[in-house]
């Protein structure tokens, strides 16, 4: 134990076993990197409470006698001197190397306070750090708390930066920087967020400025919930502050406050959200990445949690890189450790005698030493760290991407994935710029920068190559399946054992609760197992997640240096010329479309407008409505030319089918009609359902209709076989029953057998659409809310809230025209949530729209029996 006694003077004299020397056991190299102090000086669970101003004393009272001026440190596990002179080396005295608290004659130090009257303080904070963290065996952070308390720490309000502030709550935390965590105190104004440090090391006061806060996320530490990190920038890797409390209802209380504050300023972003912008081509692959790795708690702060992006290039032996060639990319539909089949049946065939709890890989794919592997070049003195003062050895360092790569194929017990460093613009962690000896490896060769495949030019080029195999067109119809692996429904579980992708249990969250361990050296050694293995992240989805949409005319040449020649194009040149023409002219149009401004309208039903179809040439308007007429209205004489009633029965919605020879009705008699238009009369009748028909749709020749009696059911079209018989023939496809009648179709479908799953699920909706791109479903209802689904897949991948129902709408799947209850066109911002305008129209509920291709003309019908046309002015 530690021997801590008084001397003559200001000072006392400390002695302790032979083995504490100079830097403790710990390499000289550590200290020449960190030449000054530093909180990587201290052990996991170590905490430095208080500096004194002292003199180190060596040989007191003989002739060679020397003092050396510097700073003392009391810390919860040891005594560390720092001089003022960087020569001399920093002194570190673990406590539980010393063997008594009175005179022995074994090493001394002594050191010479100042100011006289701190000696007894300083021995006092001594006996009762040794007494709590070695007598008593009670751990460092109940030691720290036990400080807080008997200190009575109050955050010193003559810091804030307004006399006129407003103070929320206070509590203690902890700072959380890479491998060090700094206790102090956290308060939060109504207009700041501040943290003092118990020692007030490295500043005395952190400020956070809560207007200028872009996001916050509560997090994991150590697998626990008690973390809190806080942004100031929108897409920026690193945080501006991460805190760890000792009880969630702090972290929470903290995150409220904040949260509260900045909602009025900023809209919350959830991994749905994120996937919407991926899949639309809003952000990239990386910014993607770089948000799922944000809101699955992983943090540059903490380095058992540090963002994990994928090994994408397979090739790193080829002169050029070519980007067009899917064997150039890793398959990212598996783990890293089942990439080598051979290595991965051993690792089956061991993971099945395993016993319980069983795990196929030893190893993680991120892991603090992981990181510190790629980083060991820019950030040398995390690594000593970790390694208790030296580098590893020289043939085991990051000396080669393609030896890495290979290793990571073959390695027995290497699985490590990459860092978002790879895919940056700073190139400095592959660039040995501080000369640091790393060591020669077995062949003579020092190791110096990092050896670059041979299609690379330089690191910067190296990088540039990385972020273009990233965003190629293959990563981009891919990396859903590795976010399925890394952040999704295959993280854990039955679908996580058959891809082959089962870690340690203590990876994951929940694996282990450290509350309930007592002993303090037992709770330190699972956590220190728990921060070295490296953490699996949280899960986020649970279902698969949905692919990229990916445009189908777009060279290769905008995301890599190899284009595709016009002969392998799908479409002709002049076919794309149109096709971009018409999707600018369409990208235009949804713009501007806060421009719609209404140009005319007519009362030309005595109930509510249900449904609208237009010809082709967009000179006849079909409506129908509940006073059970379908209605032809011209727009060149402004007048209706024809009215026709099938029944006594209010008709609910109306198609044209190709080539504008018929006009489908569907009435809430239980029957669908079909209205021949060249001969001005009733040419079919089906009976579609035991109860009303609500809704018809068509789509590539098959007839969709929902009905109150609980049925969807899809229809076949057989044209008539001579010209003389121009009537369809229909022939059920499909029926799917409800236990809810049906109200909705959507007004657009595709052929695929996932969107026939789809629509099945959809009823009691308002009205619903899918997105040009076939893959995206958006729909509203009674629930006051419009919600995206990916068809693929089945996931909700978006959710707004609306004021009041939204009766029928249009969307190009970013911004949503939408008619409500209240008769007002709102304009809808479907990413950020919110209203960005509203366009009076109808005196009662909007209950039908139709938009012509070019998007700049719209019709709406009306509970006010009105229809109205609107026109784009730019």
């Amino acid at each position: 134990m530690s021997k801590v006694q008084k001397s003559s003077k200001c000072g006392y004299l400390c002695r302790s076993d032979q083995r504490c020397t100079q830097t403790s056991c710990t390499s000289n190299l550590f200290f020449f990197f960190i030449c000054r102090f530093s909180l990587l000086l201290l052990n996991l669970e170590e905490y430095y409470f208080e500096q004194h101003t002292a003199n180190h004393i060596i040989n007191k009272d003989c002739k060679d006698e020397r003092k050396f001026r510097g700073s003392l440190k009391i810390c919860s596990k040891s005594i560390i001197f720092e001089p003022d002179d960087n020569i001399q080396p920093i002194i570190k005295i673990p406590l539980r190397d010393c063997i008594s608290l009175f005179g022995i004659n074994l090493t001394e130090h002594l050191f010479q306070l100042d100011v006289a009257g701190k000696v007894g303080d300083v021995v006092q904070t001594l006996h009762q750090v040794c007494s709590y963290s070695i007598f008593l065996h009670i751990s460092s952070q109940h030691l720290l708390i036990f400080k807080l308390e008997v200190n009575l720490l109050l955050f010193f309000t003559c810091r804030f930066q307004s006399i006129s502030e407003t103070l929320h709550m206070e509590c203690k935390a902890e700072m959380v920087t890479p491998l060090v965590t700094n206790p102090g105190h956290v308060c939060v104004t109504d207009a700041n967020l501040y943290f003092q440090p118990l020692n007030g090391y490295p500043k005395p006061v952190v400020q956070i400025t809560l207007q200028n806060v872009r996001r916050i996320y509560k997090r994991r530490h150590g697998l626990m919930p008690l973390g809190l990190e806080v942004f100031c920038t929108e897409n920026d890797l690193c945080s501006d502050i991460y805190l760890k409390f000792y009880n969630y209802q702090d972290r929470d209380e903290v995150y409220f406050l904040i949260a509260t504050y900045i909602e009025n300023h900023i809209a919350e972003h959830t991994a749905e959200s994120y996937m919407l912008q991926w899949q639309r081509g809003h952000i990239s692959n990386y910014q993607y990445l770089l948000h799922l790795n944000n809101l699955a708690d992983r943090s540059c702060n903490d380095l058992s949690q540090y963002p994990v992006f994928p090994w994408i290039i397979a090739d790193y032996s080829s002169s050029v890189l070519d980007l067009t060639k899917p064997e150039t990319f890793r398959d990212l539909s598996k783990p890293v450790g089942a990439l080598n089949k051979e290595r991965l049946d051993r690792l089956v065939t061991r993971y099945q005698e395993m016993p319980e709890p069983k795990f196929m890989y030893g190893s993680h794919y991120s892991s603090p030493g992981y990181v510190l592997f790629y980083l060991v070049r820019v950030a040398p003195e995390y690594m000593l760290c970790l390694q208790n003062g030296k580098f590893d050895h020289a043939d085991r360092m990051f000396n080669s991407i393609a030896e890495t790569w290979k290793n990571c194929l073959d390695g027995a017990t290497d699985f490590k994935e990459l860092i978002p460093e790879f895919y940056e613009n700073d190139s400095s962690f592959l660039v040995n710029s501080l000369k640091l000896d790393l060591g020669k490896r077995q062949g003579g060769k020092m190791v110096e920068d990092v050896e670059l495949p041979p299609w690379a030019s330089g690191p910067d080029d190296f990088l540039q190559k990385s972020q273009e195999a990233l965003e190629s067109p293959y990563v981009s119809e891919h990396l859903h399946e590795w976010i399925d692996i890394i952040f999704g429904y295959k993280q854990k579980g039955s679908e996580a054992i058959a891809a082959h992708n089962v870690f340690h249990p203590l990876t994951y969250e929940g694996g282990v609760d450290l509350n309930s361990i007592m002993d303090p050296n037992e709770k330190v050694a699972l956590l220190t197992q728990i921060l070295e293995f490296g953490q699996t992240p949280k899960q986020l989805f649970t279902t698969p997640h949905p692919q990229r949409i990916i445009p189908k005319l777009k060279s290769l040449s905008r995301t890599s240096s190899h284009s595709t020649s016009i002969a392998e194009s799908p479409v002709s040149p002049n076919e794309e010329s149109f096709e971009d023409l018409t999707e600018e002219s369409i990208t235009l149009a949804w713009n501007n479309i806060a421009k719609l401004k209404l140009d005319k309208q007519y009362k030309i039903h005595k109930e509510a407008i249900t449904g609208i179809a237009v010809t082709c040439n967009g000179s006849s308007v079909f409506t129908t409505s509940q006073d059970s007429t379908l209605k032809m209205f011209s727009k060149d004489s402004k007048t209706i030319q024809r009215s026709v009633s099938f029944s006594n029965m209010a008709l609910s919605s109306c198609v044209i089918l190709p080539g504008d020879t018929t006009v489908i009705s569907s009435s809430w008699d239980n029957h669908i009609y079909f209205y021949s238009i060249a001969f001005g009369r009733q040419q079919d009748v089906l009976m579609g359902h035991d109860d009303a028909v609500s809704k018809i749709c068509w789509r590539d020749g098959r007839l969709f209709s929902a009905s109150w009696d609980s049925t969807v059911k899809v229809w076949h079209c057989v044209p008539g076989e001579t010209v003389s018989n121009k009537k369809h023939h229909f022939e059920l496809l499909a029926e799917l029953e409800h236990d809810v009648s049906v109200s909705m179709l959507m007004h657009a479908l595709v052929t695929r057998t996932e969107c026939l799953n789809m629509i099945f699920l959809l009823f009691l909706l308002f009205t619903s659409f899918f997105h040009t791109d076939s893959r995206h479903l958006l729909s509203t209802g009674e629930d006051c809310c419009f919600k995206v689904i990916d068809v693929q897949t089945g996931m909700l991948i978006s959710s707004v809230t609306t004021e009041e129902p939204q009766r029928c709408f249009k969307w190009d799947g970013n911004t949503i025209l939408s008619g409500s209850q209240s008769g007002e066109l709102l304009i809808w911002d479907l990413l950020g949530g919110k209203v960005t305008e509203r366009i009076k129209g109808h005196t009662g509920a909007v209950m039908s729209m139709w938009m012509n291709e070019q998007c700049n003309s719209v019709i709406t019908g009306g509970e006010d029996k009105h229809i109205m046309f609107w026109k784009l002015q730019y």
